[in-house]
């Protein structure tokens, strides 16, 4: 985040005129594959070094993308080597901007000009809550956006063949084969869905090497731009830290997520307890998520995948609900009459006072309680009232924002 902006930051290697080497041109690919993918770029030069051949390359190749382009003068750490900069306007990128990231200079007004093109996150924004409650029945109900991602070698290309029905990915035993995020639409039960396939997310230590660091940035991407996220695991390594990772950042953005147990044909003989074992597993391991469905398959024999696709179906209509104001004000009186709000001691022995509750979003559903201060609101009563909503209103798999404003 930046201000009420919120981004993915990507910092490639360097770029060469003329690259040598098979580790160097990796490097040079790599970098091209970060700028197709970039919204807006930063192009970082170094005033010591002054205006290079290197320079020059970079700005010939980003020009000719036609994407925003920042120009970032860095090591200007006195008034001196401020008055050097200007030589880069022969870069013919417009304003350089003199930084001095060593020592945090300059880069409030870089990201000033960095994120005058971009879009803030209406999330971030207490203005637009009154008005999503107005607007809340007119709301856009395009396709479903569903992302399928997970670890290298767990099925996602086989999994997106089974819900398509055809051999559209390529599919090998060889992990990594498909690289790109690719689209493709559909139509299930007479609803448009688009499904976002990504590569295989590779572990921690694996993630810098070569070109597949790209494909996890495109993965969190995918999840980004996804209603809800399919996180594929392995029947026979259940949730790792990586796909606890890609759960947690579903969570932290409010997306839907299944998780989808593939390779389950290896289990077939094991009975129900097996499953039972497994979602166990899987629920104490995404402890921050327990309503989270969870669903088995076997892509290549093509078993499991109507429970998915109904799971995903259910999962955003519950997304996509409304409810009246009238229903929660009677369902908040039953709360506050259940369980009064705790006194809290650390302000000075006050208890928070909820005089509105509304719904003011869907996707994920959006709750706003109008209290008279906020910081009075503990985080056990928060997770009371959360669940008052869940079991009342039947949101039994769903993120739900809360969102506590003054009065």
């Amino acid at each position: 985040w930046w201000d009420d902006y919120h981004f993915i930051l990507l910092d490639t290697g360097g770029l060469e005129s003329n690259p040598e080497g098979i580790i160097r041109q990796l490097v040079q690919e790599q970098a091209e594959m970060a700028v197709a993918d970039a919204d807006v770029i930063i192009l970082m030069t170094d005033v010591v070094d002054g205006m290079t051949s290197s320079d020059i390359t970079a700005a010939e190749m980003l020009r000719s993308t036609k994407k925003p382009v920042v120009l970032a003068v860095n090591k200007v750490d006195n008034d001196t080597r401020e008055f050097d900069s200007p030589e880069f306007y022969g870069l013919g990128m417009g304003d350089p901007e003199p930084i001095s990231a060593f020592h945090n200079y300059g880069i409030q007004r870089l990201m000033e000009r960095v994120t005058a093109h971009m879009e803030p996150d209406p999330s971030r924004r207490d203005d637009d809550l009154e008005q999503l409650d107005e607007t809340a029945p007119t709301f856009q109900r395009g396709a479903l956006n569903l992302a399928i991602v997970g670890r290298t070698n767990v099925g996602k290309s086989s999994l997106l063949n089974a819900i398509l029905g055809q051999e559209r990915s390529i599919v090998s035993e060889v992990p990594g084969t498909t690289r790109d995020a690719l689209d493709t639409q559909l139509t299930y039960n007479g609803r448009d869905v688009v499904v976002i396939d990504t590569a295989g997310i590779r572990r921690p230590g694996q993630v810098s090497k070569g070109i597949e660091k790209y494909s996890v940035i495109r993965a969190v991407g995918a999840v980004n731009r996804s209603d809800i996220t399919l996180l594929v695991t392995d029947a026979t390594e259940l949730a790792t830290a990586q796909d606890s990772h890609i759960a947690g950042l579903a969570w932290e953005i409010c997306r839907g997520l299944i998780v989808v147990i593939n390779k389950w044909d290896l289990f077939a003989d094991e009975g129900v307890g097996a499953r039972y074992r497994a979602a166990a597993t899987i629920r104490d391991r995404l402890h921050f998520m327990p309503y989270v469905p969870i669903c088995f398959t076997s892509a290549l024999e093509g078993e499991g995948i109507k429970a998915l696709m109904d799971t995903a179906q259910d999962l955003w209509t519950e997304r996509m609900r409304l409810v009246r104001s009238r229903d929660l004000q009677f369902m908040l009186a039953d709360a506050l009459a259940d369980h009064q709000p705790p006194v809290v001691r650390k302000h000075r022995g006050q208890r928070v006072q909820i005089n509105r509750l509304q719904q003011v979003g869907i996707n994920p559903p959006t709750f706003l309680f109008t209290v008279n201060d906020p910081e009075l609101v503990h985080f056990t009563y928060q997770r009371y009232l959360e669940n008052k909503i869940r079991d009342t209103f039947g949101f039994d798999r769903t993120h739900l924002k809360l969102v506590f404003r003054k009065r």
